[in-house]
């Protein structure tokens, strides 16, 4: 069965929505449904539902707008409209399918079908990342796992040089000179990371110990093999020099 969230500001079309799901496939259940799209939000942020199905035309917030702060995108969308000139945008907006108001059966079948499909794909990564990560975790080369883009990242620490915080986002810089953006803030990095090797000197950065080639005592900076200078806070200096 799939468990669906309908997000649409007219109670109406959210029960004759609901009726056509629930009557014409027989697949889908609705979880949960919402007029107002902040509400749909909050629910959404802590909760993941099979599918959704987001209306375009709503006076507080439209759909696009809505699909943009999503913070939760680990599901397929579906948009529903009374019209057909938002098909595209649609889909450019990481939705996978739309249906036109009134839905037709088979239209809403070929969606079902698409849902499965995303959902299986999504099923199959999963699996195959738990096994990658099962695997690194026993093995006695263990390496730095980092999510990001879609993709798993396996890294030797050797291959950082530092980390730097972006407010609710982080860059870890390479040795190679690589960028990696990872959408967490430093302290979840920091704990991704080696105690033994990497510390976290400011509340900006976390370095790599090893990658120190010079500490200027007078300007409270670190200088990394890359060149990089990191500056040392205050309140870390002291546990710095105990590192070194």
């Amino acid at each position: 069965m799939i468990n669906a969230v309908i997000v649409d500001d007219e109670e109406k079309a959210i029960q004759s929505l609901s009726w056509e799901l629930t009557n014409f496939s027989g697949e889908i259940k609705v979880s949960a449904s919402f007029t107002d799209p902040l509400e749909a939000l909050a629910h959404l942020d802590k909760n993941t539902p099979d599918c959704l199905f987001l209306d375009i035309e709503m006076p507080t917030m439209d759909g696009f707008q809505f699909i943009k702060k999503l913070t939760n995108k680990n599901f397929p969308v579906v948009i529903t409209t009374a019209y057909n000139q938002y098909a595209i945008q649609a889909l450019k907006n990481e939705a996978i399918d739309y249906l036109l108001k009134p839905i037709d059966t088979d239209d809403l079948q070929d969606t079902i079908a698409k849902i499965k499909k995303y959902n299986q794909r999504n099923f199959t990564a999963e699996k195959l990342e738990r096994i990658l990560l099962n695997f690194n975790a026993r093995s006695t080369n263990k390496k730095i796992t980092l999510s990001t883009d879609g993709k798993l990242l396996f890294l030797q620490g050797d291959d950082i040089l530092y980390a730097a915080s972006d407010g609710n986002y982080s860059t870890i810089f390479l040795s190679d000179g690589q960028k990696i953006v990872l959408t967490k803030k430093l302290k979840e990095v920091g704990a991704l990371l080696p105690t033994d090797s990497f510390f976290r000197i400011h509340n900006s950065y976390i370095i790599n110990l090893n990658k120190i080639k010079e500490f200027l005592k007078t300007d409270g900076y670190v200088v990394l093999s890359s060149n990089h200078k990191i500056p040392v806070s205050r309140q870390k200096k002291s546990d710095f020099l105990d590192l070194i």
